[in-house]
């Protein structure tokens, strides 16, 4: 899978909010940190809240070395405030599942909990992750699966341009397939006028 830059162009940081920069996890020197946010009772949708530190580093570095899927540490003025996973939904997480089309890549994001939230900052957060995935030229679109009960994100998902396609069973959840293209995203977040 191809690793774009990983700093966000200028003209897509959502400015209000400030910068958003996205860098490669590292499984060890990240695994505390991770393990933190994926463990927190906001994290439920992520299905690892009963993992110990030494199970998220392995998870991590599994993907690490997958060649179809990578994971990402993302910044808010430098500082870690969310996670990315990006995966080929051919290979990982779809695979047989759905009726894919050429360029599309799977997406998944976690704001990093806190106990002084900003309005609209999760919101900023996904329209950052989007601008990062569409950095890369060859994708088309983003596919995403929600579970059919995680409204916050279907709302989210939804205010980025994605699509309901239908719902699908995986083994962990019912999930809801989502799909948003580059012209739904841009017209959705007003492209280059963010």
């Amino acid at each position: 899978m191809s690793r774009p830059d990983k700093q966000l162009p200028d003209e897509h940081r959502p400015a209000a909010i400030g910068t958003f920069t996205v860098r490669p996890l590292d499984p060890a020197a990240d695994a505390e940190l991770v393990h933190g946010w994926v463990t927190h009772p906001k994290a439920a949708f992520w299905l690892m809240g009963d993992t110990e530190l030494a199970d998220v580093e392995r998870e991590y570095r599994s993907i690490a070395a997958h060649p179809h899927h990578d994971a990402f540490i993302g910044l808010h003025d430098g500082e870690p405030a969310f996670l990315i996973e990006r995966y080929d939904p051919t290979e990982v997480e779809l695979k047989g599942l759905y009726e894919a089309e050429p360029g599309d890549v799977g997406m998944h994001f976690l704001v990093a909990p806190t106990d002084t939230p900003v309005h609209g900052f999760t919101r900023a957060v996904i329209t950052a992750v989007m601008d990062f995935l569409f950095a890369d030229p060859s994708v088309r679109r983003v596919v995403v699966e929600p579970d059919v009960t995680n409204s916050a994100v279907q709302a989210l998902n939804k205010a980025v341009g994605f699509e309901v396609l239908r719902e699908i069973a995986k083994p962990e959840k019912d999930a809801l397939l989502s799909a948003c293209t580059r012209e739904q995203f841009e017209a959705a977040t007003g492209g280059n006028d963010r």
